[in-house]
């Protein structure tokens, strides 16, 4: 007997190994075992299949070393998913396994599953009834600590009732008992030492339990209604839908609908969001309808906590609703019925690195149709591909055009920056008209948003005198300026560096910080309005698992009024005092050399100035911008979003772009730059001799190295009904190729398939 294993290294698919004949009844595909692979070195694999064919191989078939679970660890349906995903984003079966399955599970990991235990306090068993209680009592009568201690052991084990001493009793923890009763260890052991008490050990789960009353459904309003039949309705012919739905429409009150009727047929829920930030809001609603039924599932859960949910999932135990971000999709599903793809246009659904390079949306449509569940893929701004096979009919399409409560879409006036600076009225980062409508809100005890989608103090510093810029020694990369702890960071690798007190190149000690990012608008903010509390929601704010629920709790709370943040803010939150939202630089997210710059530019100016007047109320936003008069900037202040799409849509078919057609970045990595280059023109050509115009490249990216590393792209642009299988069969053949040639072996060589 054979098995075809998967080991989290990037090389091949599976390995071969023999099944010694005293393990072949306890292995079954999904069972995890302990490997050797290469020379002293082991393992955590996972069986892939089961077969009879010995291999022909003139190396020798090592055996498997050990079982590690006799029950399967992820079901069948997930291996074929895992299959698609290696195949789509050119990778290996190996690196998705790394990357799906939560690390705790592997012998090779240092963090290890462990079960949590707890210890535990109960009577011994001669005192079960009330005479042999009122011995406990006698026992313990001159000594006040303990008797007290015996009391809330009582108290809190609810032993006692009108009947007597109950059988069925609430189990107390040695934490809680001391904790209620004030009490230390030393009066316990006393109390055990006369034979009162005694202890004992219990896996506990790390999962919270919501123990509140469960709630009724909100009703829905009559715009919902028609929208949420009208999903309902697309549903008996399509199985994706999208949801455009403006902001503060309510469209969590849908799905929560959605949801319901699902969990009626017993099936599972996936709801899929961007962010982390999101989930604790969402979080809170979901439990008032479906209590301990919802699990939330996201990179700040501990290892620990991750296996738990698996395992929870896995033996279909209570959680039939899981909220998370992209990698929930990996999750070991019994029957999902039903998934949530909130805020779908985001592209924090692409995984970056490592491989796989997945798009969770796009995984998340094959995974539904594994399943044969329905997909509701939800937005206020759309992506264009998503709005595209809407109107195509690839998709079903509901709108949803008015605001819960009939709230009118935000004013939003534009301010001319440059004008200012010209006239001299700009005396700082705020425009006159953004700080006299804060000084207002302020009066009316309402909150502020600020927007600047860059962290850190300045994006830059240079010297005055000759323009000298400090990079980082890894990374071909300008540094970003700190100023809460005086040094320079490199926002690709991380490394840190002390800022200079003058200039290396000219000796000039004028060093100034160029632009700013939010950390400068805190300071500001500061110094216009130093009685007012402000916190900053960013990726430097945000490092620990707690600091996105505290910030929000805060201001939703009212304990600031000002929240400056990066696009953080601009995804899906409900604040409902927020009248007032400031972008205050729209320019800078125009000017990124990618051809989806404008869509996502309009995206983000349109979330965040979603954010205002959330309720009965009309919000306003500030728009900052040296061009007003840009035609992207005059569809932002009409909420004009099918204009967008119609010049985007144009411009894509023009130039070969999605969604008419399908692009796959090519990546080489190498720290010699000129072996890079000439690798990277062999490469091209190469591919050109049966691609044709569909290469383009090689080409520098904007930053052409990351961690000593230096880089140069191949673009494809392949039409969409082009085979895919045939594809993938070309590119692995000329990586193979590339690869043989001895100079080239210690290249990188990266697939990113449908880059963001």
């Amino acid at each position: 007997m054979f098995v075809e294993v998967i080991l989290p290294v990037p090389l091949a698919d599976t390995y071969t190994y023999s099944i010694p004949p005293e393990m072949e009844k306890q292995i079954v595909s999904g069972s995890m075992v302990l490997v050797e692979f290469g020379k002293n070195k082991h393992y955590s694999g996972i069986v892939a299949y089961i077969h009879q064919i010995e291999p022909e191989s003139r190396f020798e078939i090592k055996s498997i070393i050990a079982v590690e679970s006799n029950k399967p660890v992820l079901r069948r349906p997930q291996l074929r998913f895992w299959e698609w995903l290696s195949q789509y984003y050119l990778c290996k079966l190996g690196e998705v396994y790394k990357a799906v399955l939560p690390s705790g599970f592997r012998t090779e990991s240092s963090t290890n599953y462990k079960q949590k235990k707890e210890t535990f306090v109960c009577f011994t068993g001669k005192y079960n009834d009330n005479e042999q209680l009122h011995e406990a009592f006698d026992l313990v009568k001159r000594a006040v600590k303990q008797e007290q201690l015996l009391l809330t052991y009582i108290e809190c084990s609810q032993i006692l009732s009108s009947h007597g001493v109950e059988k069925n009793i609430k189990e107390v923890s040695k934490k809680e008992l001391l904790s209620k009763s004030g009490l230390n260890d030393a009066i316990l052991n006393s109390l055990i030492e006369k034979g009162i008490f005694e202890t004992y050990e219990k896996e506990i789960s790390r999962l919270g339990i919501y123990a509140h009353e469960i709630q009724p459904l909100n009703k829905l309003n009559p715009y919902q209604q028609e929208a949420y039949t009208g999903i309902v309705q697309s549903f008996r012919e399509k199985d994706v839908c999208l949801l455009h739905g403006v902001t503060s429409a309510g469209k969590t009150e849908i799905y929560t609908h959605l949801i319901a009727e699902t969990l009626k047929l017993n099936r599972q829920v996936l709801i899929l969001l961007p962010e982390i930030a999101l989930t604790a809001q969402i979080t809170g609603r979901l439990k008032r309808f479906f209590g301990d039924k919802l699990g939330v599932y996201h990179s700040k859960v501990s290892d620990n906590e991750r296996v738990e949910i698996w395992n929870n999932i896995l033996n279909d135990e209570s959680y039939q609703v899981i909220l998370g971000v992209r990698s929930s999709i990996f999750l070991p599903f019994r029957d999902l019925g039903l998934i949530i793809v909130d805020e779908e246009h985001e592209p924090s659904y692409k995984q970056q690195d490592p491989a796989p390079r997945y798009h969770a949306r796009n995984a998340a449509i094959v995974l539904a149709t594994m399943h044969s569940a329905k997909i509701v893929l939800g937005s206020a701004t759309p992506s264009i591909e998503s709005y595209f096979n809407a109107q195509t009919g690839k998709y079903g399409y509901v709108e949803l055009s008015k605001r819960f409560e009939d709230t009118e879409l935000p004013l939003i006036t534009p301010v001319n920056v440059k004008e200012l600076r010209r006239k001299k009225r700009m005396k700082s980062l705020f425009s006159p008209l953004l700080i006299e409508k804060m000084q207002q809100t302020l009066e009316k005890g309402e909150q502020i948003l600020l927007f600047q989608n860059r962290r850190g103090f300045a994006p830059m510093v240079t010297c005055n005198v000759c323009d000298w810029t400090p990079k980082c020694r890894f990374c071909d990369v300008s540094l970003t300026y700190h100023k809460r702890y005086n040094q320079l960071t490199c926002h690709y690798c991380g490394s840190t560096y002390p800022l200079p007190n003058q200039c290396p190149e000219c000796g000039n000690k004028d060093l100034k910080p160029q632009g700013f990012g939010t950390e400068k608008v805190e300071e500001e903010i500061l110094q216009l309005f130093p009685e007012t509390k402000i916190d900053r929601m960013d990726a430097d704010t945000t490092k620990n698992k707690k600091s996105f629920e505290e910030i929000i709790s805060r201001f939703e709370r009212g304990k600031t009024q000002i929240l400056i943040g990066t696009q953080m803010i601009s995804k899906g939150l409900d604040f409902e005092k927020v009248s007032l939202v400031g972008i205050l630089n729209a320019d800078s997210l125009m000017s990124f050399p990618d051809f989806r710059a404008y869509e996502r530019a309009y995206q983000l100016m349109s979330q965040v100035a979603g954010r205002a007047g959330r309720r009965k109320k009309q919000g306003e936003v500030v728009l900052q911008t040296s061009h007003p008069e840009h035609p992207l900037i005059q569809m932002v202040l009409d909420h004009n979003y099918a204009g967008m799409y119609q010049i985007q849509l144009e411009e894509r078919q023009l130039f070969r772009y999605p969604p008419f057609y399908r692009l796959i970045n090519i990546n080489l990595k190498h720290k010699d730059e000129n072996l890079l280059k000439n690798m990277a023109t062999e490469y091209a050509n190469l591919l050109r001799n049966t691609l044709g115009d569909r290469v383009m490249g090689p080409d520098k990216p904007p930053v052409s190295r990351i961690q000593s590393l230096h880089i140069q792209k191949i673009l494809l642009k392949i039409e969409i009904s082009a085979s895919l299988n045939t594809l993938h069969e070309i590119l692995e053949d000329t990586r193979s190729r590339m690869l043989s040639n001895a100079q080239y072996k210690y290249a990188i060589i990266q697939y990113d398939v449908d880059p963001v």
